[in-house]
């Protein structure tokens, strides 16, 4: 499935950057301050506002005492047992990518064998119109688990999700309270929304069969966009006394920058938001800045080395961070996006 899915997502990039191509022998601009994902001049409007906020940045300490674009520019090494904390969440992201027959059960090969004894409570979805997703509550983590499956590369319509960038307002009863100006990917948040009513059902069930108080969201490419956004529902959904994470691997950006402080404001930026980019995976560079999309803060970046780095603010242009390492499509390993995550492959 890597091999297929890797083929796929190589030729998905492919005809993004045919639209974009550069002329032949030439050199492709590495700058994400000065070009977009294909490495083409930000258009003047885009390049203003771009300067603009890099000077409200410069220009605000916010009464710290320190400036917001020390903050944006922070770049810490993971220790080894703050990466060794991923790999639980490692494997039920992979997980999703199982049946939900073999979830439901909890037999599902090497990614359920990792976590034993987890106690599944529901799964569903069909990996065609619906992406698999499963319930569940892990004893040993003291957390619910909620999973979404990512891009299958054996059914056609996930991709075609991936590839429907139209934004769109969020469903008011499914997030009450988001603000007027928040936009998500249209096509994740319909993917989301067809598995959201049974996802938070099965979440409160296992919350009252189990006495729990923290949910855990993971999730893998649209996987990982689809957990975003089921993230928020849950945190608007539940009540505040139950903590809500999340564990985000290869995950696209998903809304727009009202959306990326929202989701900020809402989690804070201390560790509830995480999400995991592989080296040189393209897919996190995507959809791009210049068309109105935003990655949320809590960016965890592998290196070439396999180097866990830390990096600080919503899309840090740091080298040892994604929109450093991938500036632009041309730049990017399609490999890449299903691992390895401290060893562990994506897929089931």
């Amino acid at each position: 499935m890597h091999a297929k899915f890797s083929l796929l997502l190589a030729a998905i990039l492919t005809g993004f950057a045919a639209v974009h191509a550069a002329p032949a022998n030439a050199t492709v601009p590495t700058s994400p301050i000065t070009h977009n994902e294909f490495g083409e001049p930000h258009t003047p409007e885009f390049a203003a506002g771009l300067a603009a906020h890099q000077a409200d940045i410069e220009n605000s300490n916010n009464g710290s005492g320190v400036s917001r674009l020390a903050s944006v520019a922070t770049v810490s090494t993971l220790s080894t047992a703050q990466v060794s904390a991923f790999r639980p969440f490692t494997y039920y992201a992979s997980a999703a990518y199982c049946s939900p027959a073999s979830t439901r059960i909890w037999s599902c090969g090497a990614n359920c064998n990792a976590n034993s004894g987890f106690i599944p409570t529901a799964s569903g979805g069909d990996g065609v119109v619906t992406q698999y997703w499963y319930v569940g509550y892990d004893p040993t983590l003291q957390t619910v688990i909620v999973a979404h499956q990512g891009t299958d590369a054996s059914k056609i319509l996930p991709v075609i999700t991936n590839i429907n960038f139209d934004p769109r307002a969020l469903s008011r009863s499914l997030f009450p309270g988001v603000p007027t100006n928040v936009r998500v990917h249209d096509g994740f948040g319909d993917a989301q929304e067809r598995s959201a009513a049974a996802a938070l059902s099965a979440v409160r069930t296992t919350i009252a069969q189990r006495g729990a108080s923290k949910v855990t969201v993971v999730g893998h490419s649209l996987g990982g966009a689809i957990g975003l956004l089921s993230a928020l529902h849950l945190k608007l959904q539940l009540p505040s006394s139950v903590n809500v994470q999340y564990r985000g691997y290869g995950i696209p950006r998903v809304g727009n920058p009202a959306f990326a402080t929202y989701i900020d404001s809402l989690f804070g930026t201390s560790g509830a938001i995480q999400r995991v980019a592989n080296r040189k995976d393209p897919v996190p560079i995507l959809p791009g800045r210049f068309l109105g999309f935003s990655h949320t803060s809590g960016e965890i970046h592998i290196d070439e080395g396999g180097v866990w780095n830390g990096c600080a603010g919503q899309d840090n242009t740091d080298g040892r961070c994604t929109v450093g390492a991938v500036p632009n499509v041309f730049v990017g390993r399609a490999g890449d996006h299903s691992g390895p995550f401290d060893g562990v492959m994506i897929g089931c």
